[in-house]
């Protein structure tokens, strides 16, 4: 069983992470009509903070889920894992070429560490839908979490799959769906889960397994 404290660091975690997420999506919307070194700083460093804090509060999901299926617990985990050190890695590399400008450096080069975004959205949307899968068949967390998760999932990996093979973030399939993804389902699906996990006892694997008795 996950300790209750544990839990409160994965929900605050959760929650700074929703936040994180809608702030990025602003400072990179403003990037976009106006390639300012500020809103860039923003973009990056809130990219970088939100891999981070994504960590906490998956792991604190693993613990909710593993009674469920650990093995998918696991993956999930894993996968949530590798997306946020993209998501890091990117913000972090990006950062760097900000603060000291290399001679020469191609614009349209995809990032080294986390190319079109392979972490930062498929991997998390990947594992966002696995964690969502287990909600539903165990009831380690709200039901409605689990829907707007894998909402969240298919757009977060549909703006992947965009930035992979068009390229053009203004283009008007790709902008709507990272404007959707990043504005309302992905802050509210962590902020939703910062609240269950800050508020919501830990569930012990007996609980989920039983149904909610506990031997005596």
């Amino acid at each position: 069983m996950q300790s209750r404290m544990f839990e409160q660091f994965g929900g605050v975690c959760a929650g700074l992470a929703g936040l994180a997420g809608f702030g990025y999506s602003a400072a990179f919307i403003v990037y976009l009509h106006d390639t300012s070194r500020k809103a860039a700083y923003v973009d990056d460093v809130l990219l970088l903070l939100g891999g981070l804090l994504a960590v906490g509060a998956f792991v604190a999901v693993y613990g909710r889920l593993r009674a469920t299926d650990e093995g998918f617990a696991l993956l999930g985990l894993l996968l949530a894992f590798a997306g946020a050190f993209g998501s890091m890695s990117h913000g972090a590399y990006d950062l760097a070429n900000l603060v000291k400008p290399p001679a020469t450096l191609a614009s349209d080069v995809p990032s080294a560490t986390d190319p079109r975004g392979l972490g930062t959205f498929a991997l998390v949307g990947v594992a966002v839908a696995i964690a969502s899968f287990l909600v539903l068949r165990g009831g380690a967390l709200p039901r409605g979490l689990a829907y707007l998760g894998f909402l969240g999932a298919a757009l977060l990996v549909f703006v992947y799959v965009g930035r992979l093979v068009i390229l053009n973030p203004n283009d008007t399939a790709l902008h709507t769906a990272a404007v959707i993804s990043g504005f309302i389902v992905n802050p509210a699906w962590f902020l939703w889960l910062g609240a269950v996990l800050w508020l919501g006892r830990p569930v012990a694997a007996t609980e989920q397994q039983l149904g909610g008795v506990v031997p005596a």
